[in-house]
């Protein structure tokens, strides 16, 4: 297919949709392209010449019973869009496979900019990068902030066990891509399961929250909005604290194929990111230490799983070939963290 024209997304049958179900919304012919960058759920940028939005959809040839579930990004993004939390306006929600070959949602399109790796923060400069990231932190606070029961979530989860389930949900992960013996990760596993800490009151939980997960710009590097929900849930907000914690630690390891932010040039260190959301939420963030080992076991077994697909030949593209070399030092990450408390 041409650039216009990228694989799983039916632009002629996607105008049709639009035209009925929100007359006048498109005033010209459409094009899309694929936004790189997304690790799962596919991701569209769709313009008529005049407007532009974004069409979400799960990969191609997903088997739809297992959920990438389009119902529950656009839920919860619906839900926040009328709050305080920087989300993208909801446009339509289509589950009609017939459409685009699978559920799809279409939200309005934000600008802004995803920043990925300390090179790319670099240019900020030390003041802007530092503000960028203490307000990535405000904004996680006014996520967990949130009464999921005013804004009609309060069934978005199962928040009783949430923590037991969670790593028991990634030693299953862990297991079903095994093909080498990786020194630690199984006691790194039973040592979170042992001090499993006692979860505050639950609050929606984004689930992946970190600096390359939501938009950056204007002439004050506000947040614009938070993307890809689709680890979104009901839980301890503890767990997005422990992520966002994990990813802005150095990983001590140059030219890694997956990056924190952690050495651009005034990026706040883990402990005061830590101090600012515990002032600001007023929460309890004893048991922190927990929580971003359990961030760097979760990653770990992300990245093992990867590497196992890499040794199967089902891997496309560049870098692969080094995410096996990752995982012994998220594993150490991870028990250095507890260790050290």
């Amino acid at each position: 297919m041409s650039p216009d024209h990228p694989p799983g997304l039916d632009l002629d049958r996607l105008r049709v949709l639009l035209d009925r179900e929100r007359p006048g919304l498109v005033t010209g012919p459409l094009s899309g392209r694929l936004i790189e960058g997304g690790r799962s759920n596919l991701t569209y940028a769709v313009s008529d010449g005049a407007a532009r939005w974004v069409v979400r959809r799960p990969p191609l040839g997903h088997v739809l019973a297992t959920a990438h579930d389009m119902r529950r990004e656009h839920r919860v993004i619906s839900a926040l869009h009328p709050t305080d939390v920087p989300v993208p306006r909801p446009v339509l929600l289509c589950e009609d496979e017939e459409v685009l070959g699978a559920p799809f949602y279409v939200m309005e399109f934000v600008e802004g900019t995803p920043y990925r790796t300390a090179e790319q923060l670099a240019p900020l400069g030390p003041e802007r990068t530092r503000a960028a990231v203490l307000n990535l932190v405000d904004t996680l606070v006014g996520l967990h902030a949130v009464d999921p029961v005013e804004v009609d979530l309060a069934d978005f989860g199962r928040p009783e066990g949430f923590l037991d389930r969670q790593l028991r949900r990634w030693a299953k992960q862990l297991d079903a891509s095994r093909n080498r013996d990786l020194a630690g990760i199984d006691e790194l596993h039973a040592t979170l399961g042992r001090e499993l800490p006692r979860s505050p009151a639950p609050a929606v939980v984004h689930g992946d929250y970190r600096l390359d997960n939501v938009l950056i710009g204007g002439e004050d590097d506000e947040i614009r909005a938070i993307l890809d929900w689709e680890m979104s849930t009901l839980g301890d907000p503890l767990t997005d604290l422990g992520l966002l914690v994990m990813y802005s630690s150095p990983l001590g390891m140059p030219d890694s194929p997956v990056s924190t932010t952690a050495q651009a040039p005034g990026h706040p260190a883990p402990a005061e990111l830590i101090e600012r959301y515990a002032a600001r939420s007023g929460r309890d963030v004893s048991t922190v230490a927990w929580y971003t080992a359990f961030a760097w076991f979760k990653l770990a077994v992300i990245l093992e799983g990867i590497h196992y697909r890499y040794t199967l030949g089902q891997t496309v593209g560049r870098g692969f070939d080094r995410i096996g070399d990752l995982v012994p030092v998220f594993i150490e990450h991870g028990l250095t963290t507890l260790q050290e408390g």
